[in-house]
């Protein structure tokens, strides 16, 4: 069996309800739909870009964002047509992807990023040397299904993987029930006799960022200090990613949509789908000056049960060694340890991973136990 003959694909069945723009659950008063004139594609907002919504800090919005898979140019810019190979109806698949694949939004293939932010958003008064608090509420997936892509000279194989010719990409579909959500995908597609791989759900957001100064867009691909495409998977639900303002009004955007991904991201993309985002934005004023970097300020984040130092550099081994720098601020500044014993306990004690090796800039995050910290005072 062909995935151009494959079954069509049971919604209802998955426990998940399609997400069309203005349907279903909005957990706020502020909506900002995926429309064409709220997207930008394959880069991100720049100071000279006019907000699509303004909102005081403190707001509490929900963003619809669109995954990129099915409206890309190798795949034909057609998502109805892309995934009804793979079985998914065209009423399944959502109304905004295909109005952006179909509004002659200018996007180079070649030269740009792939991924589709919906943005910028400004909050009110937010001023360079603040923090921007981005905690996410909730995500729910708009689909059950998207895709795991690898193309040519890319991923951590690059010239090895993939072995076939042209771009390789992999269904997957979501499913919830009672006990929790998981996504399943084919070991063989074209023998459903081989059964499927199956693997828990934890949907995040790949680019979450604030503008960059001046009137260039920054390619969506490499993440910096504006955030961007940070790909960190514990940036999920409860998780609060921090910011350091660049421009007046900070002009944050979301997209980059993920169900799951490996730490690595080693194909190239995670689990690509698209999510109903409900955040929370904060400004901490000044915070940049007291928060890890001692002047070069770094997105950073926290979960309920870590903190989570992000290091991002070129050069893998740079990129750790950021890293650890900004576990250290951390702990200096948040704990008043010295730097040594912080030192000495991240050898003992801290967990850190490659967030991803796929986006020219690689990323590696840490994760530090704040119930290690119970007993320790806090600096006056």
């Amino acid at each position: 069996m062909t995935v151009t003959d494959s079954p069509l694909l049971d919604i209802a069945a998955t426990g998940f309800p399609i997400l069309q723009p203005d349907h279903g659950v909005i957990a706020s008063t502020t909506y900002i739909p995926a429309t064409a004139g709220n997207t930008l594609w394959g880069r991100l907002p720049c100071e000279a870009d006019a907000p699509c919504a303004v909102v005081q800090p403190g707001s509490v919005i929900t963003v619809d964002t669109i995954s990129h898979e099915g409206v890309l140019e190798d795949q034909g810019r057609n998502p109805r047509e892309f995934f009804g190979r793979y079985g998914v109806s065209g009423s399944h698949v959502l109304d905004d992807a295909q109005q952006v694949a179909e509004s002659g939004m200018p996007h180079d293939f070649d030269n740009d990023g792939p991924h589709l932010v919906t943005g910028p958003i400004a909050v009110a008064g937010a001023r360079p040397g603040d923090l921007l608090a981005v905690t996410v509420l909730d995500l729910a997936p708009r689909v059950p299904y998207g895709m795991v892509s690898a193309r040519h000279g890319f991923g951590a194989l690059p010239g090895e993987m993939p072995s076939l010719p042209g771009p390789v990409f992999t269904f997957a579909t979501a499913h919830a029930a009672h006990h929790g959500a998981w996504g399943r995908m084919a070991v063989d597609p074209t023998d459903s006799s081989r059964g499927s791989l199956r693997f828990p759900l934890r949907p995040f957001l790949g680019v979450m960022g604030v503008a960059v100064p001046g009137d260039r867009r920054p390619h969506s691909v490499p993440p910096g200090r504006h955030g961007g495409n940070i790909d960190v998977s514990l940036l999920g639900e409860g998780a609060t990613l921090f910011l350091p303002v660049q421009v007046d009004d900070a002009l944050v955007y979301f997209g980059d949509p993920h169900f799951a991904q490996g730490d690595g991201e080693v194909a190239l993309t995670a689990f690509e789908a698209s999510l109903r985002a409900t955040v929370k934005l904060e400004v901490v004023p000044r915070g940049a000056a007291v928060r890890p970097g001692h002047g070069r300020v770094a997105p950073f984040a926290e979960t309920d049960d870590y903190l989570v130092p992000i290091g991002l550099d070129e050069d893998l081994d740079e990129a750790m060694r950021d890293c650890v720098r900004c576990a250290l601020n951390l702990l200096a500044t948040d704990y008043g340890i010295d730097r040594h014993v912080a030192m000495a306990y991240l050898s003992a004690a801290g967990d850190f991973a490659v967030s991803q090796v796929v986006d020219g800039v690689k990323g590696v995050h840490g994760k530090i136990r704040k119930s290690d910290f119970r007993e320790v005072g806090r600096p006056d």
